[in-house]
């Protein structure tokens, strides 16, 4: 393998485990809010036991995604300098905007909500968890902005340098806000949300099956199960409709690759189902419903779609995994509506999903299935974009550092295959502790009389300090 081929693993194989917890991150916090205002509103106790213990999680989800998120910055830099040159002036101000805005946010408020929960009353506590929450939330608007400025470039000039040509922002609102933009923000926030949903659940139901902590896990249930049902529909029939258009409008050739068509111009395109795309024969197999690909991409039936032999080959993405990513994601997709809809079903028969060991299952395994989803999207978008790094300005080819050598690349990523087996460990190891510990009883808020004598007085008041 060469220095480039070895960069692209390495990239891709550091995202990837990057890309597990931010989901997490987003998804679990908004859990903690619903639970924290159910806490100020009714005002029962098993709402703040239930945020306790959720929180603990999310600060572990949260160093996991921080010590894997730190790699890509280093990357852009040693692997891709060439790329970095041509991006920096919009690429890294929106990196830069994200940690001085969002980051920050998100750090400052964090000690708060980790370690207030015996310090802080329930509302108190709930706006440092909103502000942690909304602070993740942002940062992810940011990262969403740099990476769909990748997807569909807009607000740039290009300008020629004695160290090759770059790309100058020249109108910030143009290049923040690209047709791509706003569809795969509401793709990622929904697919997040559904993943914080789905973890809930996941460990709701493992307590049902397992005999334990039945209240905090029928309520966790009664109030994660709505979200993931209704995220689960608008993901599938709103989200990934959008997108869908946008890509019909300027990236034909992802949507090409994705459902594998063939022919320049297709009337009644179909959507396929699965199958293999062979690229020898130019042909894809597989179950399809006929002119669906046309609907999605133009709402109209008859309209033609562009397919792979519209353009040159030397232009077309990795076929095989970039079909296969994108089906894997539908199909998930699919199913997360029927566990949605199914759970839902028993839900109000009585109450029979409280008792239904398959249906809780299901939900048992929701966690790790809306994982692969997102993790399927993602491939789906970045090697769909192959082979440009920049789409249209710039292939990944041509962005690889020149003075790397393969041993140097080989070595860094036999290292980081290393070091992030032992952190998938770890975490899998204290994810699965605090699980099997469940929820424990809830702790009254420390009050003031409760301080040492040396922080007692400032907070007396003028009165009593005078007496």
């Amino acid at each position: 393998m060469n220095t480039e081929l070895l960069s692209r693993f390495q990239f891709a194989f550091t995202i990837s485990f990057h890309y597990i917890y931010p989901p997490i991150s987003m998804g679990l916090g908004l859990m903690l809010v619903i639970f924290g205002i159910l806490g100020v509103r009714t005002r029962d106790p098993k709402w703040r036991q239930l945020s306790v213990f959720w929180v603990k999680i999310y600060g572990l989800v949260f160093a996991m995604g921080i010590a894997t998120g730190v790699v890509q910055e280093f990357e852009f830099g040693m692997n891709w300098a060439v790329y970095s040159r041509f991006v920096g002036n919009i690429f890294g101000s929106l990196l830069a905007a994200e940690g001085i805005f969002a980051f920050f946010l998100e750090g400052g408020f964090l000690g708060l909500m980790l370690f207030g929960s015996t310090r802080l009353g329930p509302r108190m506590w709930l706006l440092a968890t909103s502000l942690v929450v909304f602070g993740a939330h942002f940062s992810a608007l940011w990262i969403v902005m740099a990476n769909s400025w990748m997807q569909t470039p807009a607000g740039y000039t290009l300008q020629s340098t004695p160290n090759g040509t770059i790309a100058l922002m020249e109108n910030f609102g143009a290049a923040v806000f690209t047709p791509s933009f706003l569809a795969n923000l509401a793709h990622v926030l929904v697919s997040a949300w559904l993943v914080g949903s789905a973890l809930v659940l996941s460990a709701s139901a493992w307590y049902l099956i397992k005999g334990r902590h039945a209240e905090l896990a029928t309520a966790s249930i009664k109030a994660a199960l709505p979200l993931f049902t209704v995220l689960s529909i608008i993901q599938v029939f709103v989200t990934g409709s959008w997108i869908a258009v946008i890509m019909t409008n300027y990236q034909p050739t992802k949507l090409a690759a994705m459902e594998g068509l063939w022919p320049a111009s297709q009337s009644c395109a179909p959507f396929v189902l699965f199958g293999w795309v062979n690229q020898s024969t130019q042909t894809t197999t597989g179950p399809a419903i006929p002119c669906l690909l046309s609907f999605l991409a133009y709402f109209n039936i008859h309209a033609p779609v562009t397919g792979l032999l519209a353009f040159n080959s030397s232009l077309w993405p990795p076929l095989q995994i970039t079909f296969q990513a994108y089906h894997l994601m539908v199909a998930l997709g699919m199913l997360f509506i029927l566990i949605g809809i199914v759970s839902t079903i028993y839900y109000f028969w009585g109450r029979r999903l409280f008792r239904t060991r398959w249906v809780l299952w299901l939900l048992v395994a929701s966690v790790f299935l809306t994982e692969v989803a997102t993790l399927a999207g993602w491939w789906t978008a970045e090697f769909g974009r192959q082979p440009w790094i920049v789409y249209k300005l710039l292939t990944t080819a041509s962005s690889v550092s020149p003075s790397l050598t393969t041993q140097q690349v080989a070595f860094s990523v036999i290292t980081f295959v290393v070091m992030y087996a032992i952190l998938l460990v770890l975490f899998i190891y204290l994810l699965n502790k605090n699980i099997q510990r469940g929820p424990q009883p809830p702790q009254e808020p420390e009050h003031v009389e409760a301080l040492p004598d040396t922080f007692r007085a400032v907070f007396r008041s003028p009165r009593q300090v005078a007496r």
